[in-house]
């Protein structure tokens, strides 16, 4: 196995994490959470 290989495998899977990430983030069923978690710094005690 040559290291070209390995550095593409690891772009490969940073790249899906991404991904990933970006698609958890702005699904729809996240979006509640993270508006209440952006008031948070606003609210009264």
């Amino acid at each position: 196995m040559d290291i070209t290989i390995l550095r593409i495998a690891a772009t490969l899977a940073s790249f899906a994490t991404f991904i990933g990430i970006l698609v958890w983030a702005y699904s729809r069923r996240r979006a509640k959470a993270f508006e209440d978690a952006a008031r948070l710094p606003f609210e009264q005690d």
